[in-house]
């Protein structure tokens, strides 16, 4: 099996507001830079190949942690919050209601306006699993990682999942015969 460690980006001033990114190219904060240099791949990573999402909050984290043979990789990018990005969630329930509490209760198959599902996410995502060969550090977004969570636990995305991931830390996965992720290790420290 091929492990594929993931890591989410660092700390923008949208994620400080709790606004959704989704797609917008919204750069790292200087806290989440100040965060990023207390940070280090844990040694036993150091052989993997590096991949991003092409946004650059996800570049400028994988250089950061160093990253110095870096392929961008289009699936990888945040998953497309259509209408609703920088909005806050609580915001767009306060204004929606009950409608958005429907849109909500759909979990995977949730889908903001002019944007896409998590399990839109999955089907781009499972391609370039596929062609994933080595080991590999994926630096990327959090709708990314939970769409692979998801696969890896069979997770609907309808209520809580019982297995909590710490976004400050990266989540290990490998990926079977059948071309599907694996939970190996989550919440893995990068802290030094």
């Amino acid at each position: 099996m091929i492990p594929i460690l993931f890591i989410r980006h660092g700390r923008t001033s949208w994620n400080a507001d709790k606004k959704l990114q989704g797609r917008r190219d919204i750069p790292l904060s200087d806290e989440g830079r100040l965060l990023l240099k207390t940070l280090a791949l844990p040694i036993e990573f150091s052989n993997y190949s590096w991949v991003s999402s092409p946004l650059s909050r996800a570049v400028e984290t994988a250089k950061m942690l160093g990253a110095d043979d870096l392929t961008i990789e289009d699936q990888l990018i945040e998953m497309d919050w259509g209408e609703w990005e920088g909005q806050r969630v609580k915001d767009l329930q306060r204004r929606l209601g009950a409608k958005m509490a429907k849109i909500e209760s759909q979990g995977l198959h949730m889908k903001p306006p002019g944007g896409e599902s998590p399990a839109n996410v999955q089907h781009r995502l499972l391609p370039w699993i596929a062609r994933v060969k080595e080991p590999t550090i994926a630096v990327t977004h959090k709708g990314v990682i939970r769409a692979i969570k998801s696969l890896a636990y069979n997770w609907d995305m309808t209520d809580k999942s019982s297995v909590p991931f710490d976004w400050n830390c990266a989540h290990l996965f490998k990926i079977n015969a059948q071309g599907l992720p694996v939970a190996d290790r989550v919440n893995i420290s990068l802290e030094t």
